[in-house]
């Protein structure tokens, strides 16, 4: 294994997109947490009612010898409605809107061709913010391995919002 690379996802809720990235070869971590906004620190409580800036976000540190950020980016793209500007499924609000948090010319490159293909395959504006990364702030303990620590209600959750369709 070469050195690791990072990407960072926001695609709605972190508990709904975590799972499928981390069964994934070459995927050697995801983390739920927050970026984009300015505050330090920021707490879920503060983010879920959209008082940071910040949109729940992942991180996946992975090989790239084994998968590319291009197959990443498809995985994020499938588990997800580019389409809808005001979040995903039933959790609405910025913090829920999706994002691509890009940590070179690279990743910004290939994130961008792929939502203009998108774009013009479709013939709909797609709403997938791509930003150059900050920082990101590790969500608590609570929030990592939802579906892993709570199996029934993270069923439950995929279910009333719709994604188990998706997912």
């Amino acid at each position: 294994m070469g050195t690791a690379e990072s990407a960072y996802f926001a695609g709605g809720c972190f508990w709904c997109i975590t799972p499928t990235f981390r069964e994934k070869a070459g995927v050697l971590g995801v983390v739920s947490g927050y970026s984009g906004g300015e505050e330090e620190n920021p707490d879920y409580s503060a983010v879920k009612s959209q008082k940071t800036g910040h949109r729940e976000t992942i991180c996946i540190d992975y090989d790239p010898e084994t998968v590319s950020f291009e197959a990443l980016l498809e995985i994020f793209l499938s588990g997800v409605d580019p389409f809808d500007p005001d979040g995903q499924f039933i959790d609405r609000g910025h913090s829920y809107t999706l994002a691509v948090y890009y940590l070179n010319d690279r990743q910004k490159e290939m994130t961008e061709r792929r939502l203009q293909k998108l774009a013009a395959d479709s013939g709909r504006p797609v709403y997938v913010s791509v930003e150059p990364f900050k920082t990101f702030y590790r969500a608590e303990e609570e929030h990592q391995d939802y579906d892993r620590k709570n199996p029934e209600a993270f069923r439950q959750e995929l279910v009333e919002s719709g994604r188990l369709t998706v997912l």
